[in-house]
């Protein structure tokens, strides 16, 4: 079944609001706004994971949808299930890489995010991924980490903070256990050893 006829099943074609995979910064959502400007879609909104168009799309319009995002490194979402685990990347993303703050645990905010069982979100998750909520969440702050190493503007102790750890020292530890090195010796190395963060 293709993805044309999955949406016509699914009466979703007077749809105009999507998820996208595989976006996973602000560049890439400028990308894909140019792009489908280009391809003369109407915008409402696009953010992270998400695009709202101003109109319902027509049969055609979506088969033209798709191949744009598709021909930009993006894929729609169509299954229930893979929003989810969408939604709780992008929500984690945004948690690591701007100022907001994590105010209780990490499964109290996704569950109030999301509206959603916490262990619902992680069996999903889980299933989905092969990897764990947590995980994903532990390796998404060491690449966050190692990129404000190599931007040398901030001290250890800074970053440790800036990413939620309660000292230099437990960021220390699971930076090794991650890496194999500690925070000071990757600062000295500066290899290239960051992954990108849409293969976490």
């Amino acid at each position: 079944m293709n993805d044309l006829s999955a949406l016509l099943i699914l009466g979703r074609m007077d749809e105009k609001h999507f998820h996208i995979k595989n976006m996973v910064c602000s560049h890439c959502a400028e990308v894909l706004e140019e792009k489908l400007l280009a391809a003369d879609f109407d915008i409402q909104k696009i953010e992270l994971g998400q695009l709202t168009l101003s109109n319902p799309v027509t049969a055609d319009e979506y088969e033209r949808l798709i191949q744009v995002v598709r021909n930009n490194g993006f894929e729609l979402i169509n299954d229930k299930g893979s929003r989810i685990v969408e939604q709780i990347k992008q929500l984690i993303i945004q948690l690591v890489r701007t100022d907001q703050e994590l105010e209780g645990n990490l499964s109290d905010y996704l569950s109030k995010k999301i509206g959603k069982d916490y262990q619902q979100l992680s069996r999903l998750f889980s299933n989905v991924e092969g990897k764990s909520i947590e995980r994903y969440y532990i390796l998404q702050k060491i690449e966050r980490a190692k990129e404000l190493i190599v931007y040398g503007e901030q001290n250890l102790t800074e970053i440790a903070y800036e990413l939620g750890y309660s000292s230099q020292q437990h960021f220390s530890r699971q930076f090794k256990k991650e890496t194999g090195l500690s925070p000071s010796h990757f600062k000295e190395v500066k290899e290239n050893k960051r992954i990108s963060i849409d293969k976490l």
